[in-house]
């Protein structure tokens, strides 16, 4: 461990304790750590914040700053830790960084203390899924696994157990990933899943977005390897300027190395041979998208020397995550699909097309500044979606208008403030065979804590529902 990530007796400020636990964790990593003067700061105030402060406001050493943040605690303290959707540009810490203060995140530190080798997963869409199956291959084969990112779970509540694993797999958000091109670092695996518009309400451009996401492989050197999607433009171009070992997926045969679809069988080229190792068919997770999440992660786990047959039944055993297409209940009369997850209009339309079964969609919500007109389209056009509930917010206004343009007014079931409200509304348009699928397209900003949040109302709502008769 280097002096710089050395915490014992060491004056840290947080910089955003937030509600999620991101916030709490650090805290309770430092005193762990063994930092005698740990400043909480937060523009929120104590009560907006009341669950995370009860978690911390007695642990030694812990002061709390909320409702402001002083500029003594940014300018004379041995690390500013901040939280990571606070942009790099903020006043505070570009105030930091003049004094001479390093300010560092979740992720930075991390790797830092990591000794073990990382996979590390990112992408627009699928990186959970593709985390959670690159998990869940390695464990079938024997080894000892550290999830890191994935869910709710603080990251450096884990720093200390990765001391005990064989590998970590981490999922990289592109906020997570701006932290390691500072200590110009990229894990040992990187797994690039696809690239897609998002986070415009945080970045000023495309382009900007795409050069956070591009950290998790611009550190790489020859012995590492980048897994990426041979069917994304953006990503095969950053391919081509890579310097590590390069292993493409894609649901059809490419040049070099990679994991593909060949007559309905998953195909692995390594060099001049190609070993089918399993079945198209035997993929569980449903929809079309999840075989391009199953083929990342094959070629993540085979990249660190996993074998064919250890794969192959890791594939027949993934079932799948929460908040990803996840099957909640069948409840009157219908089924109930969980797919809160879908935070981004193209999440949404994969969501809808992974079935072909008559449909009420639950959607809409917060804006990132993105463009749902083909949401909408998809929306008035597909002959199995019967109509749309949607959540309150400023996406839902832009999507009513996507709706309209198409000449979808009929599928618009109605607006609501609460889950309870859409469920209601949802139950009173259903058929029996119908299906309900919550997938917005938009972020949860407002009437729910975070897209998990939302996604447990759902869950436990409809389970709480009358039993059908054939369900009985």
């Amino acid at each position: 461990m280097t002096d710089r990530f050395s915490f014992s007796g060491k004056k840290v400020t947080v910089f955003g304790l937030g509600i999620s636990g991101g916030g709490v964790g650090t805290v309770e990593f430092l005193v762990r750590q063994g930092a005698t003067d740990i400043r909480v700061t937060d523009s929120k105030g104590a009560q907006e914040l009341a669950e995370s402060v009860a978690k911390i406001e007695r642990l030694p050493g812990v002061r709390l700053f909320l409702g402001e943040h002083r500029t003594i605690d940014f300018t004379e303290v041995d690390m500013v830790i901040k939280n990571p959707r606070i942009p790099w540009s903020n006043e505070y810490v570009e105030l930091a960084k003049r004094a001479g203060v390093p300010v560092e995140m979740d992720s930075s530190i991390f790797f830092a203390l990591c000794e073990k080798p990382i996979i590390g997963v990112t992408g627009t869409k699928g990186k959970t899924t593709t985390a959670s199956a690159i998990a869940h291959l390695l464990k079938v084969a024997g080894k000892k696994v550290l999830e890191v990112g994935i869910g709710e779970m603080p990251v450096l509540s884990l720093v200390e157990r990765s001391a005990e694993c064989d590998v970590v797999v981490f999922e990289l958000s592109s906020w997570r990933l701006s932290a390691l091109a500072q200590m110009r670092k990229s894990p040992h695996i990187a797994v690039f899943t696809n690239f897609y518009p998002d986070h415009l309400n945080y970045y000023s451009s495309m382009e900007e977005y795409f050069t956070d996401k591009a950290n998790i492989i611009r550190f790489q050197n020859a012995d590492d390897v980048f897994v990426y999607n041979a069917e994304s433009p953006e990503l095969v171009r950053e391919a081509e300027r890579a310097i590590s070992h390069l292993i493409f997926f894609a649901r059809e045969e490419k040049e070099g190395d990679g994991v593909f679809i060949r007559e309905g069988d998953m195909v692995c080229r390594e060099g001049k041979m190609d070993s089918v190792f399993a079945s198209l068919s035997d993929i569980r997770v449903p929809g079309k998208h999840n075989i391009g999440n199953v083929l990342a992660a094959v070629a993540a786990v085979r990249a660190f020397g996993i074998d064919f047959e250890a794969i192959a039944k890791g594939i027949l055993s993934f079932a799948g995550i929460p908040h990803r297409l996840e099957h909640v209940a069948e409840r009157k009369h219908a089924h109930w699909y969980n797919d809160s997850a879908a935070t981004i209009p193209d999440a949404a339309i994969a969501g809808i097309k992974s079935f072909e079964t008559p449909m009420v969609l639950l959607a809409g919500g917060s804006d990132k500044n993105l463009d749902f007109d083909e949401l909408g389209k998809t929306i008035s056009e597909s002959w199995h979606v019967k109509g749309v509930v949607l959540f309150a917010g400023d996406a839902t206004e832009k999507l009513v208008a996507a709706i309209q343009k198409y000449g979808g007014e009929k599928k618009l079931f109605g607006i609501v403030s609460s889950m309870k409200e859409a469920i209601e509304c949802a139950c009173d348009h259903i058929e029996p065979k119908d299906m309900v699928l919550l997938s917005p397209g938009a972020a949860s900003f407002g009437l729910f804590r975070n897209e998990f949040d939302r996604g447990d109302q759902f869950r436990n709502m409809v389970t709480s529902l009358g039993r059908s008769k054939e369900s009985a």
